[in-house]
Formats: structure tokens, C-alpha cells, sequence
């Protein structure tokens, strides 16, 4: 089979050369594109109607288009205009367009069809398109953390004390996990991260891209289609897609800063970028994104009692020592305590850093295109980031580590040792590369080839720690530590072709291959040996790997108007995975249009994700000392073909499979005021999970169940591993409310609500038959209760002169923390719903400055104080909230004030 897909390949392309081989009569349409009050508008989308060929207007509003003949209707688009049409029959005509403002049913938007550019109106599948300025009207430092208070069904929340996790922050589309959300840029496939989220946090088991990676000033708009697509992009897209549209011409120059903090005095942020476009070449341009951020700790650390904190025991006993109270022994464990119960009486918040962790950060991203001949261009966009950051781990309060005290390594006397607290930095590097042709085949016919890679590399440090084991063993230890870390690219080769038969039958069709590479990079010796650095071991050389695999695919779409009004559309793609076998998806959607003021749209489509790389080979583990073992035994993540794994039952990783169905309604109901309302449901079937924690039921690993047996014969004492075994279904409505009035006032309401429920988890026999539980009820609520169940956005702005006044109001919905299994002691609890307030203030000063002034959550609202009955990790001491579940951070209000100049 993947040698008939490679000759498929390689026949699409050789006709593709063919046929752009051909010669073809010319005529070239001039023109300008204006606002309504005469001002050139750079940017704007023209095409010819039916066919997916058109250009972009430049900096003074003018384009030029090649057409094979005359006559021919023109679209021209913009995002907060309406779309016009415009006739035009001979090449002398100058073509003279003044756009209005007017609301985005009439914006072009690129994503969800292979066939050709659609308006949001004319799709059958619902689509945002989201204009960078409104992103950036949202206050919020990164697009992540943009799109949370721009888009409801969008989520993204900072989670402290996690590790790598901490520095990537899990995002998700309708609550569905990391991984299956489709990130484009450009249309491309945005590599995904190198870090596999092993915490307690949502996403928990999955891998996501690293939205960080991306500067919002590079940014023209994002839109985000919210329906399934994996017909028509592949693995991931079961809960939608996002699609980075990167700027490409610009009139000015732009230089722009913002800084922040909170009203707690801490998290202070800074950000500058500069961005500017230039020409090339005969007709050729570049833009250019220059970016820095920067951002301090916030800390939100609880506080505890000391008499309900263990301090290492109770006070010592004179008559559990031969000397009684002079023993020597009894005077220093005496006076070992008291200095216990002094430091935490001195730091009644253990010394927690609980929070954002700190930031640098550095962006450069280039998008250029340059046009070739009459009917043809060349493209390419390049960005790479870079960043450093450091969190931390808990604190090491002196009555947890007495071994180190007693070791006078840190301090003299153990009644001085104050404890310590690890941090975990991290260095990743993101890099995007992608260049390509896109060739006319005549007027209707457009042929794309374009070749990306896409690589992040993450490196792990251990600072202000130890390791135990050798400091036993040597008297002595590092402090600063080198784990190792990860590396995830990818390239990417697609022929992408489109274009109309008819006025009526639009196709497009293609192949892509793609190969994927994931490297595990040894730490050094010290911070792997025995239990390893504390709060992290390092990756060991058995641990450490260099895995690839590749796919090949190939799609088809067909578009067909069954009338003005009925459009019907189907797309098929196959695609071969080299590590476990192919999939075939479909999608089938229908858009009825209501005269030109709305329209009814349907879909059905199927989708598949593919189990990752990091899901596949990885393994993480210490090893632990184990009463009757004559060695240290191992506990942690085992590779999905590791025999121990493999002895349980659990079958090698396969594809995820999903059912997806959606419907809704979109109408203007005049030029000032739209709506739209869908509605879905989402199944996902062999849902990869990562296991609870396997190991002996009783307490005592002494081999009296096969289960037992299998971990003493691998010399594993508890084992998790990766495994297709949930089947889970989301439901959900999107309404999204608009109005402009054009003048001074504009509103939008936009909702989503969901829910998610597991309908079975599938356990190997053995496991089953012997009573283990694989994905326990705490594991389960990460997926069904760590995401807020709904989230409503009321967005307001008024001009008045020169300022702009903007008020938006967040309801976070609810979520649940779910306490630990089998504790009959612990209690659930419900963090109720949340309403955020930010007020935004924007002056123009002049042409071509503008100030800003943001208070985010004006309110000072936080998530529900966790309850100490949940059982979670020192819930109610050491975290007031959850570690593991909140609904939008536990930042509190943050001021921010910036510039935006143009030049």
C-alpha cells in the first residue's frame, strides 16, 4: 500500500508540472480598494468568484490580478466589512472599490474547505474569524490566554507546581484534551510540542502544540473552525481547528509595548514587538514580527495551622533514650524540633511559590511571498522562539528532609538546616519553516506544493536541590542538576490542488507525506542516580531515545451548489501510519442559505488522531528501595511496548476514532445586529488514556496475583503506561450574538456549554479478572470535570472622540475537583461559576499613536477556596486553590498600560 501511495504522489505531481507547463493568454485587472471615506484599505481579499485565485490588496490599497479571460465577477473581502462583488469585462477598466463596515457574515475565510475561500455565510460548517486587534482588546499578555477570553469554547489556564507542564500550559477546543485540536499556521500543520503532560492538570497524558510559540504582532486574524476535519487535514482535528493567519502586507510600521502588574505587586510583565512590511523584487513582499516578553512570579500560596502540621513526628520522649532528658541524642532530636516548630511557625506558607512561573522570552517570524510570471507565486514563513523559564517544586520544609539535615551538608547543625526548594527551569526552542509554490492552472485551477518542518526542543535544569541517594552514599551532592529533556519536529511535503469545473462543482483534492522524529536526551549520571534529583530525576540512558515514524495521505473534497441556496459538500481522505496501520474519514455537509441573510448548515463527519510519539515510546522512572527486595525496584511510566506492559495485556497503541454531528443556524438580521446558534455531539472511541498507578492492592508485593507476579518479574514495583481504553462523548451548543452599530457601540454575546461523559473504559482481561482499576475515578474527573461545563462572554465597546471605553464580562462555569479513589473520607466539591470583569481604556493620539489602559479581572475574583476534605494534594494548606482544577487562574486583578505607534 505505501508504495502505491508514493506512485500516487508521484503522478499527481508530474501532472501538476505538466499542466503548469502550459501556456496561457493573459489579461491583467487593475484596481484600488478604499474605506467609505476614501482611505486605501491594504490586506483586502479579491478573487474571482467560483475559483479559489485572487491576490491581495498592498499598503495604498491597490492590487493587480491576472486572468486567463475577460469577463469576470470579482469578491472582494475584508474582515469588519461587507463583501462586494464587482463586474469587470475589459483590462483598461480601473476597478475603483469602496468597502463598508459591516458585520463578519460576509468575511472570506480559508479554513474547513479544500476547494476554494468561503464566506462565513456561505459555509456549512461554523467558523470564527477573529481580527488581531480584537484579540489583543482583550488585555490578556499571549494568544493563549487571548483566545480563552475571546473564543468560550477555547481553554487555557496556568498550572503551577507541574513541572515542564507549567511552562506550556495545556489548551483544548470544547473540552476534548491538547492533542485534539488542530493548530495550523497558514494553513500549514503547526508541529506539536515536545513535552508529554505527565501531571495532575488538565490534558493530563497528552500532548498539545505550544501556542507560546506564536507572537500575537505576527498575527493578521485566527480563525477557528469549530466542527470536526479530519476529511480534510488529517490526525487531530476532532474538535476543531485553529488557523494562525500570519500578516502579509501592512501599510505602516509598528512598534508596540505594554506592561503589567498585579494588584498583589507581584507578576509583573513586560512585552515589546515590532512589526513592519516591506517589497521586493518585482511585486515580491516581506513582513517581519520582532518580539520580547518577559514575565516575573506570582505567588498564591496558602497558609496552614501548626498544630494540625505533622513537623516530623511529636515532640521526643526522655524515656525512649538510655541517658533520659541528657542524653545526647535526646538534647539534639529536641532541639531538632523545636527548630522545626519555630520555621514553621515563622513561615506559616511552608515557603510555597505557588503561580505563574517566571518568563523570558524572544520572537523573530518572516512571512514573504513574491509572484512568479503571470499566474503564480512563490511563499514562504519562517518564525522561531525561543524562551527560558523557571517554576518550582514544593518546598522542602526541614522536618521533610531530616537526611539531609543530619548530613551537615547545608548547614552546620541540624537545628539550623531551614530546608530548600528545587526549581525546575526549563529552555525551549520552537522553530516553523515552510516554503512553497502555489501555480495557476488557468483561471480556475490553483496548484499548491510546499515542504515544512517544524521542531520544539525542551531542556530540563534541577536548581537548588539535591540528590539524597548520593549525598548518603558521598557526604556530599550537586545542587544544580541537568535531567535531560526532548525534542519533537516533523516535515511535512504537500501538493494541495483546487479549482471549479463548472460554476456549480468546485473540487480539490491532494497528498501529503510526513515524517516525525522524537528524541530523549540522557541527563547527566548524578541526576539520575538512585532516586535521582530531588522533585525530578533525570532521564536515564535506558530511558533516553531517538523513535520516527511517517504517513502518508491522500483527500478529496467536492463542493457542488445544488442551487444558489443548497450547497452540498463530501471529502474523504486515507492516511498510513507506519507504527500502526491506516484510517479512512469522511464528512458529508449541507448549507441551505435563508435569501442572503442566513443560512442552515449540517454536518457528519468521522476522525481519527493518531497515538503520539511521546505516547508510544516514552518512559520516566525512579527507582525506589522496597521492603524484601534485594534491589531498588522501578515505579513510573513504562513505554507502551515494554514487556512488563506488554505481560498485563495492554495492546500496542492504535488510532483514536471519532463520530462527529453538528447543526445550527446563522442570520443577519439587519446590517447591525447577527446571530448564530450550533449545536454537537462528539464521540470519541479508544480514547488514549495514561493509567492510574498499577501496583499491589494490598500493600505487599509478594507475588500472590499474576498482576503482582508480571511486576516482580520485571523488577517494577508500580507501573503506569499508555492504552486505548476510553470511550467518551461531548455534547454541546455554541451561540455567538453580534451588533455594531457602525457609529459608536458594539456588543457581542457569545456562549458555549458542554458536557462530557464516559460511556466505558475498557480494561485488559487480566487486570479485569484480578480486580485492578486502570483509570480510577480522580484520573476519570480530569476529563469530564476539569474544564468549565459553560462559558459566556459579553463583550462591550463605545467611542467617544478619540477614546475607546471597552467591558467584558467571563463566566467561567463550573468545574469539579475530584478526590482521590478508594478514600471513603474525601468529598468532592464543586468550584462554582465565576464572572471576570475587565475594563479597557484605548486613546488615540494622534494619527498614528494610541495609548491603552486595561484592568483585568477588575473585580479581584478567584476560583473557590479549596476544601482540606478533598484529600488532594495539601488541599486547604499549601494550595487555598485546587493545583489540579480552576476555572481562569489565581492571578487576581492585573493592571497593565501600553503604547501602539505607527510610522
Amino acid at each position: 500500500m505505501k508504495k502505491s501511495l508514493q506512485m500516487i504522489g508521484g503522478m499527481l505531481f508530474l501532472s501538476l508540472f505538466l499542466l503548469s507547463g502550459q501556456v496561457y493568454a493573459q489579461e491583467t485587472i487593475n484596481g484600488t480598494v478604499t474605506d467609505d471615506g476614501g482611505d486605501p484599505l491594504p490586506g483586502v481579499t479579491i478573487v474571482i468568484k467560483g475559483t479559489t485565485k485572487g491576490t491581495s490588496s498592498s499598503v495604498d490599497g491597490s492590487f493587480s490580478l491576472n486572468v486567463e479571460s475577460l469577463p469576470v465577477q470579482l469578491v472582494v473581502s475584508s474582515v469588519g466589512f461587507e463583501s462586494q462583488e464587482v463586474a469587470v469585462s475589459s483590462s483598461s477598466q480601473e476597478v475603483s472599490v469602496a468597502l463598508v463596515e459591516g458585520l463578519s457574515l460576509n468575511e472570506v475565510v480559508v479554513t474547513g474547505n479544500r476547494t476554494k475561500p468561503r464566506t462565513v455565510l456561505d459555509s456549512p460548517v461554523p467558523i470564527d474569524n477573529i481580527g488581531v486587534e480584537e484579540l489583543r482588546g482583550s488585555g490578556q499578555p499571549d494568544i493563549q490566554r487571548m483566545l480563552t477570553f475571546t473564543v468560550p469554547s477555547f481553554n487555557s489556564q496556568n498550572q503551577a507546581i507541574s513541572d515542564a507542564t507549567a511552562h506550556y500550559d495545556p489548551a483544548d477546543l470544547r473540552g476534548l484534551g491538547p492533542s485534539r485540536t488542530l493548530v495550523l499556521v497558514n494553513g500549514k500543520r503547526k508541529n506539536q510540542s515536545a513535552q508529554v503532560y505527565l501531571n495532575r492538570t488538565p490534558g493530563k497524558g497528552e500532548v498539545g502544540i505550544d501556542l507560546k510559540s506564536i507572537p500575537t504582532a505576527a498575527i493578521e486574524r485566527v480563525e477557528v473552525l469549530r466542527d470536526g476535519a479530519s476529511a480534510q487535514y488529517g490526525s487531530d482535528a476532532i474538535a476543531g481547528v485553529i488557523n494562525m493567519i500570519l500578516k502579509k502586507d501592512v501599510e505602516y510600521s509598528t512598534l508596540s509595548a505594554q506592561t503589567g502588574i498585579t494588584s498583589k505587586g507581584d507578576g509583573f510583565n513586560f512585552g515589546a514587538d515590532f512589526n513592519s512590511g516591506f517589497n521586493f523584487g518585482n511585486g515580491g513582499n516581506i513582513n517581519m514580527t520582532l518580539g520580547y516578553y518577559t514575565q516575573k512570579i506570582t505567588n498564591r500560596a496558602g497558609k496552614f495551622d501548626v498544630v494540625n502540621e505533622d513537623y516530623g513526628g511529636s515532640a521526643p520522649n526522655p524515656g525512649d533514650y538510655p541517658g533520659g532528658s541528657t542524653d545526647p541524642d535526646y538534647v539534639q532530636d529536641l532541639a531538632v524540633h523545636d527548630s522545626y516548630v519555630a520555621w514553621a511557625t515563622e513561615h506559616p506558607d511552608a515557603n510555597m511559590t505557588v503561580g505563574q512561573p517566571e518568563m523570558e522570552q524572544f520572537d523573530l517570524f518572516v512571512n514573504m511571498s513574491h509572484p512568479i510570471g503571470k499566474n503564480s507565486e512563490f511563499y514562504s514563513f519562517n518564525g522561531y522562539t525561543t524562551r527560558t523559564g523557571k517554576s518550582f517544586a514544593y518546598y522542602r520544609a526541614p522536618y521533610w528532609r531530616r537526611d539531609v539535615a543530619d548530613a551537615l551538608f547545608i548547614a552546620a547543625r541540624p537545628e539550623d538546616f531551614v530546608g530548600y526548594q528545587p526549581t525546575f527551569e526549563t529552555q525551549i526552542h520552537d522553530n516553523l519553516n515552510s516554503l512553497g509554490f502555489k501555480l495557476g492552472l488557468g483561471d480556475n485551477w490553483i496548484a499548491d506544493i510546499s515542504a515544512t518542518y517544524g521542531s520544539n526542543r525542551v531542556a530540563y535544569t534541577v536548581n537548588n536541590s539535591v540528590n539524597r541517594d548520593y549525598l548518603a552514599d558521598h557526604g556530599t551532592s550537586p545542587r544544580t542538576f541537568h535531567p535531560g529533556g526532548y525534542r519533537l519536529s516533523n516535515g511535512i511535503g504537500n501538493l494541495d490542488i483546487s479549482g471549479a469545473v463548472s460554476d456549480a462543482l468546485s473540487l480539490g483534492f491532494g497528498a501529503e507525506y510526513k515524517k516525525e522524529f522524537l528524541t530523549g536526551y540522557q541527563g547527566d549520571p548524578l541526576s539520575y542516580y538512585g532516586a535521582g534529583s530531588d522533585s525530578f530525576a533525570g532521564i536515564k540512558p535506558e530511558e533516553a531515545m531517538d523513535e520516527s515514524r511517517y504517513n502518508v495521505a491522500l483527500y478529496a473534497q467536492a463542493d457542488y451548489d445544488i442551487t444558489d441556496d443548497l450547497l452540498v459538500a463530501i471529502a474523504g481522505r486515507y492516511e498510513d501510519f507506519s507504527d500502526f496501520g491506516d484510517n479512512f474519514s469522511y464528512k458529508a455537509s449541507a448549507r441551505y442559505k435563508l435569501a442572503d441573510k442566513g443560512a442552515i448548515r449540517a454536518s457528519y463527519s468521522t476522525g481519527f488522531r493518531a497515538p503520539t510519539l511521546h505516547q508510544r515510546h516514552l518512559t520516566n522512572t525512579q527507582y525506589i528501595i522496597v521492603a524484601g527486595s534485594s534491589e531498588p525496584l522501578l515505579q513510573g511510566t513504562l513505554a507502551n511496548n515494554h514487556p512488563g506492559v506488554v505481560a498485563l495485556g495492554v495492546p500496542s497503541l492504535f488510532a483514536e476514532t471519532s463520530q462527529n454531528i453538528s447543526a445550527g443556524i446563522t442570520y443577519q438580521i439587519n446590517r447591525n445586529f447577527s446571530a448564530s446558534v450550533d449545536i454537537y455531539q462528539i464521540k470519541v472511541d479508544d480514547r488514549v488514556l495514561f493509567s492510574s498507578q498499577i501496583s499491589t492492592q494490598d500493600g505487599n508485593l509478594d507475588g500472590s496475583d499474576p498482576v503482582e507476579q508480571i511486576l516482580i518479574d520485571n523488577n517494577v514495583v508500580a507501573v503506569q503506561f499508555f492504552i486505548n481504553a476510553g470511550d467518551t462523548k461531548t455534547t454541546g451548543a455554541d451561540i455567538v450574538l453580534n451588533y455594531d452599530s457602525f457609529d459608536k457601540f458594539r456588543a457581542t454575546l457569545a456562549m458555549n456549554f458542554n458536557r462530557t461523559e464516559i460511556d466505558a473504559i475498557t480494561t485488559p482481561p487480566l487486570l479485569q479478572q484480578h480486580g485492578y482499576d486502570i483509570f480510577d475515578t480522580q484520573e476519570q474527573g480530569l476529563i469530564t470535570n476539569s474544564r468549565p461545563k459553560s462559558k459566556i462572554i459579553l463583550n462591550m465597546s463605545y467611542d467617544v472622540s478619540d477614546f475607546t471605553i471597552g467591558l467584558t464580562n467571563t463566566m467561567f462555569g463550573e468545574v469539579t475537583i475530584t478526590p482521590p479513589a478508594n478514600d471513603n473520607t474525601a468529598q468532592a466539591q464543586a468550584l462554582s461559576s465565576k464572572v471576570v470583569t475587565d475594563l479597557s481604556l484605548d486613546y488615540k493620539l494622534g494619527a498614528n499613536l494610541n495609548l491603552s489602559a486595561r484592568v483585568n479581572n477588575l473585580f479581584d475574583v478567584y476560583p473557590d477556596k479549596t476544601n482540606a476534605n478533598t484529600n488532594t494534594a495539601q488541599a486547604g494548606t499549601r494550595f487555598t486553590y485546587s493545583s489540579e482544577v480552576q476555572q481562569m487562574g489565581q492571578f487576581g486583578t492585573n493592571f497593565r498600560l501600553g503604547f501602539n505607534y505607527r510610522f
